[in-house]
C-alpha cells in the first residue's frame, strides 16, 4: 500500500503557462492502483474509476480508505483505474470496463442522455444533496465580480466538468462573449485543487471550482486558500454521483447499491465518511440533474 502511495505522489503535476490565449493542459499518466481485499490473489477483481476532480495524489488520499472499506465488505480486490480526463472515465463506463465509477454531474448528464449508465447513489454532504460552483480570485486583486476577470488569466478544470467549465461558460454567454474573447489566457488543470493552488499562488488570476472541494481544502489546509476570495457562488446543483455501466449485471448493481446505502450504519464506515465530510450515500432521483442539463443546453446552443 505504501508503494502505491509513493507512486501516486510522484505523479504531482508540472504546471506551465504561456503568454497567449491557447489552451494549456496539465498532463499526468494514467494509473491502475490495487486496493487489497480478501483472497486478493484468487478472486476476480472489481474495477472502479474515479473522475479526477482533484489531482491524483489528492484523489487517492480522499478515496483510499473508502475503497479499502468497500473491498473488505465485498471480499474482492478493487483495482482503481485513474484517468486524466472525465472523457476517458466516460469511455471506461461506455465500454463496460469498470463496475462502478465516481463521476461529476456534468459528465453524468452526457452519459445519461446516451443511456450509457445507471445512477447508483450520491453523497449527502452538509445535510444537502446539492453543491455549488465557486468563482475565485486573488484576495489582493481588484477583481470583485466575474466580469472583472476580463483580460485576466483563468483556470478551467476539465471540458466535461460542470462547475469547472460548463458553469463559467454560462456566465460568459450571459455577458455576450466567450472564453477566447474574454480571458487573456485559459488553462485546463484537471483538478479543482490544482486550480485553487494556482490562484492562491498568483499563477492564475481566477478559476471556477467545485465548492465542496474548496470548502474541504479551506477547512483542512487553510494556508492553501489564504490568498483567495470567493467572488461568486452559483445556484445549487445535484451532487456528483456514483454510477455503473449499463452492461453491469442487475444482481451486482443491487449488491453495490445496498453496500453504499449502508456504509454509515457501522462504526468503521461512518468513521471513514466523517473524514470525507460525507454523512451518507443515498439513492438519487435523476431529475436532480435537470438544472445542469438546462445550463448545458443553454451554453451549447
Amino acid at each position: 500500500m505504501k508503494k502505491n502511495l509513493v507512486f501516486l505522489c510522484l505523479m504531482i503535476l508540472l504546471l506551465s503557462c504561456k503568454n497567449d490565449n491557447k489552451k494549456i493542459e496539465v498532463d499526468f499518466k494514467d494509473a491502475v492502483v490495487p486496493v487489497s481485499g480478501p483472497n486478493k490473489n484468487k478472486d476476480t477483481p472489481i474495477y472502479i474509476a474515479i473522475a479526477s476532480m482533484t489531482s491524483p495524489r489528492e484523489t487517492f488520499t480522499y478515496y483510499s480508505q473508502l475503497i479499502k472499506y468497500l473491498s473488505d465488505k465485498l471480499g474482492k480486490t478493487i483495482l482503481i483505474k485513474q484517468k486524466k480526463t472525465y472523457e476517458e472515465v466516460n469511455e471506461l463506463l461506455e465500454n463496460g470496463e469498470v463496475d462502478f465509477a465516481f463521476i461529476c454531474s456534468g459528465a453524468y448528464v452526457g452519459l445519461s442522455k446516451r443511456k450509457d449508465v445507471n445512477l447508483l447513489v450520491a453523497p449527502v454532504i452538509n445535510n444537502r444533496k446539492y453543491y455549488q460552483a465557486y468563482i475565485i480570485a486573488r484576495k489582493n486583486s481588484l477583481v470583485q465580480s466575474f466580469k472583472d476577470l476580463k483580460d485576466k488569466s483563468f483556470a478551467f478544470t476539465d471540458p466535461l466538468s460542470h462547475t469547472g467549465f460548463l458553469y463559467p461558460r454560462k456566465l460568459l454567454k450571459e455577458l455576450g462573449t466567450n472564453k477566447g474573447m474574454f480571458f487573456s489566457k485559459t488553462i485546463y488543470t484537471y483538478g479543482h485543487d490544482i486550480s485553487i493552488h494556482m490562484v492562491n499562488r498568483g499563477v492564475i488570476d481566477g478559476a471556477s471550482v467545485h465548492g465542496l472541494i474548496y470548502d474541504y481544502i479551506a477547512e483542512t489546509h487553510p494556508e492553501s486558500v489564504k490568498d483567495i476570495k470567493i467572488i461568486k457562488k452559483s445556484e445549487w446543483f445535484g451532487m456528483p454521483p456514483v454510477v455503473t455501466p449499463k452492461s453491469l449485471d442487475d444482481k451486482d448493481f443491487k449488491k453495490y447499491k445496498k453496500l453504499f446505502l449502508n456504509i454509515h450504519k457501522d462504526s468503521v464506515g461512518i468513521s471513514i465518511l466523517n473524514k470525507l465530510k460525507i454523512e451518507k450515500f443515498v439513492e438519487m432521483d435523476d431529475a436532480i440533474y435537470d438544472n445542469v442539463r438546462k445550463i448545458k443546453k443553454y451554453v451549447e446552443n
